[in-house]
């Protein structure tokens, strides 16, 4: 089955729902406050993955709400959703793809998308 991958690709809001943010208004807030998002679509024009690249208006973007249909898990669909996000973010012009990510992820990001550990840090509010 041939998945199709869009930069900037439309959607709705309700094809969005499993992803685990708290948006609502996807479209405003993708508009506002990121360099762009890929949209991974099936055949039949299901929307069967989805990541947000945010960025800083510079040289940094990075890597938020990468979702993949659950029954479509394990099938390679979120990794290319990271390397068209990936692209995405070279074309504009940006140097470095961050992203986070909880511990049980970490094979998922460093292997198959080829990330690399950096030291960082985070205050929770």
């Amino acid at each position: 089955m041939t998945i199709s991958y869009a930069w900037r690709g439309e959607f709705t809001d309700p094809e969005l729902a499993g992803v685990e943010s708290a948006a609502r208004d996807w479209w405003a807030r993708l508009n506002a406050h990121s360099l762009g998002w890929v949209c991974a679509r099936d055949p039949d024009g299901a929307l069967v993955g989805f990541v947000n690249v945010a960025w800083d208006g510079g040289e940094h973007a990075f890597v938020l709400d990468t979702w993949t249909d659950p029954s479509r898990r394990r099938a390679g669909i979120g990794t290319a959703l990271v390397a068209a996000a990936r692209e995405g973010a070279r074309a504009a012009g940006c140097a470095w793809l961050h992203v986070d990510f909880e511990p049980h992820l970490r094979a998922y990001y460093f292997d198959a998308c080829g990330f690399t550990p950096t030291d960082a840090g985070v205050i929770p509010l």
